[in-house]
């Protein structure tokens, strides 16, 4: 697969200025002035010497967006670019590249930076649509309240004190729901296959091959020996609903953004109108990165 249009601006996406990310804006800044292209920094991130650029304000407006840091720099970056092109085609690539500790979703080290981009620029590089997720929050008279994205998970969880909830969960359309069961526990985790090998992973759920599209349903410590992960179609419409009382619940996504839930509220889990592009490599595989990032059978 290749992008729809030749990449002419690049913007960079990170948080701090330490040695590491200076150092690699440096490298990705040569590679932009031998080509000629333009580079778009995100606030915060060191201006490579003698380099005028402007501040990344609008994501829509670049062709690629590279991160720098670990996963979560490039979770972060993932919803940037959601919606960005205004359709269920193909997105913005994402590029990340690796100042973090694991990296699993990452293509590339510091040192490589540079090269890899070189790389994507003369079309030698993989693209990968992600299925992602949304979550729509609706009050006790149906009234839509919030939406969060995901391209990892969506959690559904208790904040505060540690204390047990108890949720419904059914799937099918309003009015027509077929319903899942209920249990008590200390929360939910509704996963992408890209996120399986994440948070949904550590709570016992299942690993999805990431280009798959799924919706992977895992309860987290649940208090019953008969709630297990569950694996859903892409198209099935999950509803969470808490018998409790539901102060201090909260919606998690991708463990960045938190939208609180509100008593008798209900969560609808489905299919998001947007995929997510991410860049890899030939000789980059999905099992050959489990093996080498969580030692995966080994």
């Amino acid at each position: 697969m290749t992008p729809g249009a030749p990449i002419r601006r690049i913007g960079l996406v990170g948080r701090d200025s330490t040695d590491a990310v200076r150092g690699t804006v440096e490298a990705l800044a040569a590679v932009v002035r031998e080509r000629g292209l333009e580079l778009e920094l995100e606030a915060g991130l060191p201006a490579p010497e003698g380099m005028a650029c402007p501040s990344l304000r609008q994501v829509p407006d670049v062709d690629l967006l590279v991160t720098l840091g670990g996963d979560g720099t490039l979770l972060r970056g993932a919803r940037m670019v959601l919606g960005a092109n205004g359709s269920d085609g193909p997105g913005i690539p994402v590029l990340g590249v690796n100042l973090g500790h694991l990296g699993f979703l990452t293509a590339l080290a510091a040192e490589e930076a540079a090269s890899g981009l070189e790389a994507v620029l003369d079309g030698r590089a993989i693209f990968d649509d992600r299925f992602t997720l949304r979550g729509t929050v609706y009050d006790p008279e149906g009234r839509e309240r919030a939406t969060v994205q995901a391209l990892n998970d969506l959690v559904l969880h208790k904040g505060g004190v540690a204390r047990v909830v108890r949720l419904e969960m059914a799937v099918g359309p309003e009015g027509d729901l077929d319903s899942i069961g209920s249990f008590s526990g200390d929360g939910v985790i509704l996963s992408t296959p890209t996120g399986s090998t994440a948070y949904s992973l550590s709570a016992g759920g299942p690993v999805l091959v990431p280009t798959m599209d799924a919706l992977v349903v895992t309860p987290i410590s649940p208090h019953t020996m008969a709630m297990r992960p569950l694996v859903l179609p892409a198209d099935a419409r999950l509803t969470l609903h808490a018998f409790d009382r539901a102060e201090e619940l909260v919606v998690t996504a991708d463990g960045q953004q938190a939208v609180s839930i509100g008593p008798n509220d209900r969560v609808v889990v489905r299919k998001g109108a947007f995929r997510v592009r991410l860049v890899r490599f030939p000789g980059q595989t999905f099992f050959q990165t489990l093996r080498r990032k969580l030692n995966w059978a080994i």
